[in-house]
């Protein structure tokens, strides 16, 4: 099989679902700022939604778009920490087929230098299921800016190496990794 070109960028097809019990479709502005910045990014998003602390409605949207033949990637937002009634972590855990542990550990760390311990809390995770990639991080828009800008969006890109994840991505343009 030939070897992609990476000094092409290849656009993901992402959905964008926020977990809050107190925002609404006009006021989720985290779920704004993550579509914002994945499109600015040149990536297209499929789909956005909003639903409550409940993990069997979290799951029936992510089902349904890990299902989705066209859907590559996940951005969850909110009902990731330590709060009573969240559950996204709950929820979303048992739909992966494997988890991407340097998410969480890279996010709390980065976390730490602007939040100190409390960024222990944070439940932020990544994982594969059925070809979709799921990130799932705090509501905060500081938190989305820093998941997105320093992790997400980089390994979204086919210029990141030595790896990144569009290689693991159903429909992937490429599957080589990094350079």
């Amino acid at each position: 099989m030939p070897r992609p070109d990476l000094s092409r960028f290849y656009p993901l097809t992402i959905a964008v679902l926020t977990v809050s019990d107190s925002r609404t479709s006009n006021t989720d502005s985290s779920g704004e700022l993550l579509c914002q910045l994945l499109q600015t990014a040149g990536h297209q998003l499929a789909e956005r939604t909003l639903v409550p602390n409940n993990k069997y409605q979290i799951r029936a949207v992510l089902s349904q778009w890990i299902a989705s033949d066209t859907i590559q990637v996940v951005l969850l937002n909110g009902g990731t920490g330590y709060a009573k009634g969240n559950c996204t972590v709950e929820a979303t855990t048992p739909l992966l087929d494997d988890t991407v542990p340097g998410f969480g550990e890279l996010f709390r760390q980065l976390s730490f230098n602007a939040l100190g311990s409390a960024a222990l809390q944070s439940g932020a995770l990544a994982g594969i299921a059925n070809g979709t990639l799921l990130f799932a991080m705090p509501g905060s828009g500081g938190a989305c800016t820093l998941a997105m800008q320093q992790l997400i969006l980089p390994q979204l890109d086919g210029h990141t190496g030595p790896c990144n994840f569009l290689a693991h991505v159903k429909n992937s343009p490429t599957n080589s990794c990094g350079a």
